[in-house]
């Protein structure tokens, strides 16, 4: 089992849109990065661990969902009315992939980008490294775990 980080604008798709899709299970469509591609299409398989990032103005780990189906073509790319169309990607050669993920468990607090950056067995994450901006990443089983324990704690002064 691989441990990987999802970055959503929260304006766009965030972890309570997660919630309340249908069984608290979506695919993860629109990743348009070639390295972040291959994580999807040759790396991640099913019950692979997601910490779920909210990114933008207030950048925040928000939970916890899981990895239920490997990667297959992402249809959003053949759509002309999609966001995420792409002209060079078809059916016949899918150029981009998609997984689907199911909410595990939204924190009792978001976890800061600040906060990560000050927690001790973090300094090597890839989100904390100037100028990395994947939106699919790589986590560490210990990054993983210590971030997730985080999230779990009850907010400072409570």
């Amino acid at each position: 089992m691989k441990h990987w980080l999802l970055k959503s604008e929260p304006g766009t798709y965030s972890i309570s849109d997660l919630q309340k899709a249908p069984g608290q299970k979506d695919h993860w469509d629109g990743v348009r990065n070639y390295q972040a591609r291959n994580f999807l299409r040759d790396e991640m398989k099913p019950g692979d661990r997601v910490l779920f990032y909210h990114s933008g103005r207030k950048p925040c780990v928000v939970g916890t969902a899981h990895v239920c189906r490997a990667g297959y073509p992402d249809f959003t790319a053949w759509d002309p009315d999609s966001d995420h169309y792409d002209p060079k990607s078809t059916p016949e050669k899918p150029v981009w992939f998609m997984v689907d993920v199911r909410l595990e468990r939204i924190f009792p607090r978001p976890v800061p980008l600040s906060e990560l950056r000050r927690t001790k067995g973090l300094e090597k994450m890839i989100l904390l490294r100037r100028g990395v901006r994947l939106s699919v990443q790589p986590v560490s089983a210990s990054e993983f775990r210590i971030i997730a324990n985080l999230g779990e704690q009850a907010e400072a002064g409570d």
